[in-house]
This record gives structure tokens, sequence and C-alpha cells, in this order.
């Protein structure tokens, strides 16, 4: 699953002997873009954004009625679940305002990113859009594209032979784990952004950042404990973070695992680059709301700018050049990417495991 920048491309999404032809594809991006400029697509999409908002604020503001009205029952665990899934919804905008999708300037769509990532879902701007931008610039690329650092997840085989204790029992297992894991997701990622706070190296915002993450937990976490008992107030927590946890890994999870690795020196036009490494997933309208936008990966990631609303039309065009082309362009189910992403997972981490000995050479020796 590796790209070397010598050999042709061979990987499950390539056709053998595929080879990029890099002024060409190189001229294909210019063209796609300007046919897409062409038809509007690079428009703001206002109305669009204005309903999102009003029907997750809508949303928000039920499952805070549904939390005072319906008190000590554990029928709150369901207001929970949906507190969960709103909260991905609202961290799906903040995705879409760091990349300027939804303001006319940068530094509107820059304040409209950090209120809704650290004042509404508690998690830092600065620390994902440093991250985010790296990987954007370099998917799937080793040693560049940091959603495949090594981690407790292991993405390439290097990583996993390295795995020990605990970790390495996890590795082993870890295409089975990976949706289980990511019930402690919505906790990481809470902490990751606080950690990248308080470094010491220079961080943008750090303080309004702090402010309003603070802010945030103490009227949460003061409503939650105010209005119901301790033990109810902690499994409403955790079935929240669960369900963000478990949504928002759910929803990127199947945009480039399983795809292509690229080695640190190869040379990629970022055409190529982009495709090659990223999945788009079917489904339509329904799968664009359920994911906010990110079905459409490759057209996100050649337009990172573009609109949600213009992506399906992006995807035409797009889709077209590359078959002209035969460029490999890759388009599959919500439920068949994860069903790869989970073999390709348990692929990788059968670096963690002993070599096999053959029993026969214990008794020889």
């Amino acid at each position: 699953m590796t790209i070397a920048s010598t050999n042709p491309i061979t990987s499950p999404t390539t056709r053998p002997g595929w080879r990029a032809d890099f002024s060409t594809t190189a001229r294909s991006f210019l063209k796609v873009t300007a046919e897409a400029k062409t038809h509007g697509l690079f428009n703001r999409a206002r109305w669009f954004y204005l309903l999102v908002a009003v029907v997750i604020g809508t949303g928000l503001a039920g499952t805070a009625t549904g939390l005072v009205l319906i008190g000590d029952s554990w029928w709150q665990l369901m207001i929970a679940a949906a507190a969960g899934v709103l909260l991905t919804q609202v961290a799906f905008l903040a995705h879409e305002a760091g990349h300027r999708q939804v303001l006319r300037t940068g530094p509107n769509n820059d304040r409209l990113a950090r209120i809704l990532a650290a004042g509404v879902v508690g998690i830092s701007y600065s620390w994902w859009d440093s991250k985010h931008s790296r990987h954007h610039a370099n998917p799937n690329q080793l040693t560049r594209d940091p959603d495949i650092g090594m981690d407790v997840i292991s993405f390439v085989e290097a990583d996993a032979a390295k795995a020990t204790g605990l970790n390495r029992f996890i590795t082993q297992r870890q295409g089975w784990l990976f949706f289980p894991l990511l019930i402690l997701e919505g906790i990481n990622l809470h902490f990751q952004g606080v950690k990248h706070l308080v470094q010491r190296a220079p961080v943008r915002g750090r303080w309004l950042e702090l402010s309003l993450i603070a802010a945030r937990f103490a009227i949460v976490l003061g409503a939650i404990f105010w209005l119901l008992p301790f033990g109810m107030a902690v499994a409403f927590l955790a079935v929240q973070l669960a369900v963000f946890g478990v949504y928002m890994g759910a929803s990127f999870a199947p945009n480039h695992k399983g795809m292509p690795i690229i080695d640190r020196d190869a040379r990629l036009d970022f055409f190529s680059k982009q495709v090659l490494t990223s999945r788009n997933i079917r489904g339509g309208w329904w799968a664009t709301w359920l994911m906010g936008g990110l079905n459409y990966q490759v057209e996100h990631h050649l337009f990172p700018n573009m609109a949600r609303p213009h992506l399906a039309k992006a995807r035409v065009i797009v889709r077209a050049e590359c078959d002209r082309l035969e460029v490999p362009y890759t388009e599959t189910s919500l439920w068949r990417s994860y069903a790869i992403v989970v073999t390709y997972l348990n692929k990788v981490g059968l670096a963690a495991r002993d070599p096999f000995e053959c029993p026969m050479n214990e008794l020889r020796r």
C-alpha cells in the first residue's frame, strides 16, 4: 500500500501498471478547478449554513429543555446520546468554517470555527487546525500526515512492529477493536486539545480558547450535576462522550484508512495525491448530512474551501476527468468502507505478532 516515487502505484484501488503523469494530472487540476468556477461551485452557501445552524441550534435547545423537564430519570441517557450527535454536527460546522467554507472572509471563519470548536464542542481549534492542515497537505504520506502517525492504533506496519505491552496486545487485534476504542475518542479529543493549549510553545488564541473551554465545561457540568443525581450525571456524561467519539471517528475513518500510503520522499502532483489517497462514500443527500460533507472526501481534498452543498456537483466534474485520464477514483458504500478499514488495520496489526514457529522445530533443538 505504499506509493514510491520511482515505482508504479500498486494497491487494491489502482489499475495494474498505472503510473501518474505529473504534468498531465497537474493540468487536470487546473481544468477541473476552472470548470467548477464556471458552474459557481466556489460561491458561498449562506442559506444552507443558516438552515444547518437553525436545525442544530433547535436540537441543542431541545436537549437542554429535555435535561430540565425530564429530571431524575434514566431517559436522560437518550438526551445524552442526542447531545453527542448534535455536538458532532457542530464539530462538522467548525471543520467547514476552518476551511473557509461558511463565511466570506478568513478571519470571520476562524472566529466562528474557534467559537464552535472551543466554546460549544469543548475542543481546541488551534490544535485541530495545525494537525488538520498538515493532513490536507500530505494525506497518507509517511512522517508528514499526523493522522497516520504512531498512536494506540498503528496505520503502518513499521509502527505496529514497535508496539509493546498493552499497546502490542491492542495492535494485534486493532481492526476488531477500532470501533470499540472510539468510545474513548471523545475524551481523547478534549485531552489532546487542552494538552496543546498548555504547552510552552506559542499557541495562537491560547487564552481565548482556554477561557471558552473552561466556561463551556463549567456551564455544562454545572447544569448536569445540579439537575441530576451524581451517578446519573456521570452516566449522562459517559454516554454523551461515547456517542460523540464514535460518531466523530466513524465519520472520519472511511476517508483515508486503507487507501494507499505514500513514501515520505515520493513526489506526486496535487491532483493525484488527493484523489489516490481519498475515498468517497455513496449515499447522496443522507450521507452528506450524516457525515457533514465528508462523504465527498475526494472533492473536499481537491477543493477544501468549497461549501458542502456544491461537493456533489464537483464530484461529477472530478470523476469525469479521472475516467478520462484513467486515474483511479475510489467510491464505496459506508458499510463496505468500514469493512475495508477493519481488514486493513488487522493486516497492519499482524506486524505486532511474534513470528510463527513450527512445533517440530522445538523438538529438533
